[in-house]
């Protein structure tokens, strides 16, 4: 019984385009890894940290509004967002994309309230504190170590009440939905950390 093998077509200048692209990526990171030597390592790990921590509230906010229920105090997340969102977000939020986004937030709530589902309430009411907050908080205590200590404070608050809920350090890894928990909160703890540890070193 005799096998039959598909031989592939290859076309040089396919090839050739492939591996130039290949190549142009190899550039591209080695340029990425000069440049984040150049601003500072640690500086670098500081903003990356910070996309962490608001990804991991984000996430967490949403964990809340899904069928994975937390018994956690959310409404925490919205400050802890406001003071670790990453500037190029914040400063996009906060300029006319946020004020559009914010308008229309609150047409619908005050003319459509049916249509207006309970899970936006929340961001929603992120939407509104990055858009009219004064610039005291919006660029001096966002920017300074008062931010970082409320980041701080927040996610401590949220992981010992999160344990509580779960009966114990342990039952918060071993429960069903816990770990995904457990590990968004203290991912909401590694930015406060090493933002403070780095100003105090």
């Amino acid at each position: 019984m005799g096998r039959d093998y598909l031989a592939m077509k290859t076309d040089p200048a396919t090839a050739d385009l492939i591996n130039s692209d290949i190549d142009d990526l190899k550039i591209a990171a080695t340029r990425l890894m000069n440049h984040a030597a150049k601003l500072g390592g640690l500086g670098f790990g500081t903003s990356f940290l910070k996309w962490v921590a608001s990804f991991a509230a984000i996430y967490l906010l949403i964990l809340d509004r899904t069928n994975w229920k937390t018994n956690i105090l959310t409404s925490l997340l919205i400050p802890y967002i406001f003071f670790s969102l990453p500037s190029v977000l914040f400063h996009l939020l906060r300029g006319e994309v946020g004020k559009w986004i914010a308008f229309v937030a609150v047409v619908l709530r005050l003319f459509f309230p049916r249509h207006f589902p309970d899970w936006l309430e929340l961001p929603g009411s992120l939407i509104l504190l990055l858009v009219v907050a004064p610039s005291f908080f919006a660029h001096t205590l966002r920017d300074s170590l008062v931010g970082v200590v409320i980041c701080l404070l927040i996610g401590c608050y949220l992981l010992q009440e999160h344990i509580r809920a779960s009966g114990g350090f342990r039952n918060s890894f071993t429960q069903t939905h816990g770990i995904s928990n457990t590990v968004g909160i203290i991912l909401l703890l590694v930015f406060p950390v090493w933002a403070l540890v780095l100003h105090f070193v």
